[in-house]
């Protein structure tokens, strides 16, 4: 199973971003997926997770700003961002709840 994370960079509050992963290996239409962060110095934390069947679970702290989807066709599971915030810098990672893999990564940072 190899998942490979985009769109993580650098943008002002306020702004947005769209993190893609596609995912291989993987029987991707029946896992559910989901999208973690680290921030320096703090525990991983799931942001947002959607099942096979569409059902979306999100963080407090995103709940509004963020909206997790996924694409079967393409392997692909999006996070779209909005509102984004100084303290929603962190390293982005996917996740697939099946197999239990990590992507690499994807750094995301909102300056102020």
């Amino acid at each position: 199973v190899q998942l490979v994370e985009s769109g993580g960079g650098l943008v002002q509050a306020g702004g947005s971003l769209r993190l893609s992963c596609a995912a291989s290996g993987t029987i991707f239409s029946s896992a559910t997926m989901g999208w973690y962060r680290q921030a320096p110095g703090k525990q991983r934390e799931l942001v947002a997770a959607i099942t096979s069947g569409g059902s979306t679970n999100y963080v407090d702290s995103v709940k509004g700003r963020f909206t997790i989807s996924r694409d079967n066709a393409k392997n692909t599971v999006l996070l779209q961002m909005n509102s984004l915030k100084p303290e929603d810098t962190a390293v982005y990672y996917c996740f697939d709840f099946s197999f239990r893999t990590w992507g690499q990564g994807t750094q995301v940072t909102v300056s102020s």
